[in-house]
């Protein structure tokens, strides 16, 4: 059976979201990717993969842990401006310090915002919501720490700027997707060199 028009881009874009994991599987050894079943509802195609994140000093502690949902539609849908709409979702522990700072919810947002606006070629139509969530025990567990964990979930819209051909260069989504999970558990950035896929050349954003 042939292939649609629709479907062999959709195809083009899976391999950027994959080019981007595998470039992230070699820079930041401390991420486990996998591929899961895409949300049925939400678009003619769509792609999922999932992230762990495991401490560097313990190999079976899971610091964090994401989602990225590629979907797409040839006809577009409202608020999309455009085929294509990215899902991401960040949960990570957070840190009894950065739980206490009033602002850590703006913090953590613009820690995908800034990690889009120097990784990915172009984005538009943000949306999102950023939450702590504080686990206290009672009773027989009154004596446990109590833990905070901060969730990011956003989604967003590729875009390429006035006159840029060759994809929309979903590998540097990928990209910005792994350095606000590792921000949010408290990684360094990656060493001045390898810190972007590829140059930035603009944003698009409204």
């Amino acid at each position: 059976m042939n292939s649609s028009p629709a479907d062999e881009e959709f195809r083009r874009s899976v391999a950027e979201v994959d080019a981007g994991m595998a470039a992230q599987r070699q820079l930041r050894p401390e991420l486990t990717f996998e591929q899961e079943p895409p949300p049925r509802r939400l678009a003619p195609l769509a792609y999922a993969i999932a992230v762990t994140l495991l401490a560097e000093t313990q190999e079976d502690a899971e610091i964090g842990w994401g989602k990225f949902v590629l979907l797409f539609d040839a006809a577009g849908q409202p608020g999309w401006d455009g085929k294509h709409r990215i899902i991401g979702y960040v949960r990570a522990e957070l840190e009894p310090e950065m739980a206490a700072d009033p602002l850590i919810n703006e913090v953590g947002w613009s820690w995908l915002t800034e990690a889009l606006d120097a990784r990915a070629v172009g984005y538009q139509q943000t949306s999102g919501t950023v939450t702590r969530v504080v686990t206290e025990g009672f009773g027989a567990k009154q004596g446990e720490p109590a833990t905070t964990e901060f969730e990011l979930r956003a989604s967003w819209s590729p875009a390429c700027p006035d006159g840029e051909m060759g994809g929309l260069g979903l590998d540097g989504h990928v990209a910005a997707w792994c350095d606000a999970l590792c921000a949010a558990a408290g990684l360094p950035p990656l060493a001045a060199g390898v810190s972007a896929l590829r140059r930035p050349r603009g944003r698009r954003q409204r």
